[in-house]
């Protein structure tokens, strides 16, 4: 399951099901799950967990330390779930002592080539990743959200569940749960309507979160007022209450 050419330290611990491709590298204080397959060329560092079914494309690099001058050499990790397909020339660096010390994904993710994440980052499950899409340090992605090809997230951003960030959009501020945004700077664009439909979320569930989106975004109110309004009609719609939560944490303050 281990080709010849490839290069796995002896403290390496790899389940016997993993397979490795010819010419791959992989260092100490590594732990890989079982069944999952690592193509030709990969380099992963330690201190890094990747879990089981994982599926890792040639010349990816994971575990890396960060992009931080502030980085001085200190332990820290890189944390990835199970059933990731992670394709060609993906990055993950590791996470810094300032950022909490983990970059951590989570499962059943699709990055496509040249997907980048920076140190610190945590991002859930379900997400999809196109082709270069990138997140600076310390940004937190919830489950199900879509970067569209060569979109970019400035660092301490937060991305919501079941958002849609278009393609080439740059992020400057927070994306509340069920939004699209577009454009550099990106902008609110919508309720992503058409991504709740595929994963089958109630009409009157949709229905109550365009009216949602509508107060927060149509109405003119301040974000304060807005979440005030949205009270009542959290008692009804947990999605509601979802949002609710995410502007009631969000530090950057959320795209308009």
């Amino acid at each position: 399951m281990i080709d010849l050419r490839a290069i796995i330290d002896s403290k390496a611990q790899l389940d016997s099901s993993v397979t490795v491709g010819p010419f791959s590298i992989i260092e100490g204080e590594v732990e890989i799950g079982a069944n999952t397959w690592i193509g030709p060329h990969v380099v992963i560092k330690g201190p890094t967990k990747i879990g089981s079914h994982n599926r890792i494309y040639q010349f990816a690099s994971l575990g890396e330390i960060p992009q931080d001058k502030k980085f001085a050499g200190e332990r820290t990790l890189l944390e990835v779930g199970d059933g990731n397909e992670i394709r060609e020339y993906c990055t993950m660096s590791r996470g810094t002592v300032q950022g909490g010390g983990v970059t951590r994904v989570g499962d059943n993710n699709w990055l496509m080539a040249y997907t980048h994440f920076a140190h610190d980052c945590i991002v859930g499950s379900h997400t999809i990743f196109a082709n270069g899409a990138s997140l600076a340090g310390h940004v937190k992605v919830e489950d199900y959200a879509i970067l569209g090809g060569f979109s970019g997230v400035h660092q301490f951003c937060a991305v919501g569940a079941h958002s849609f960030i278009a393609a080439g959009s740059i992020v400057f501020k927070d994306v509340p749960p069920f939004v699209m945004v577009a454009g550099n700077s990106a902008a609110a664009n919508g309720l992503n309507r058409e991504g709740l439909k595929r994963r089958a979320f109630a009409p009157e569930t949709i229905e109550t979160l365009r009216k949602a989106y509508r107060i927060i975004y149509r109405q003119n109110l301040t974000l304060k007022a807005a979440i005030e309004t949205l009270q009542p009609m959290a008692e009804i719609c947990p999605e509601v209450g979802q949002l609710i939560v995410f502007l009631q944490k969000s530090t950057r303050g959320i795209v308009r």
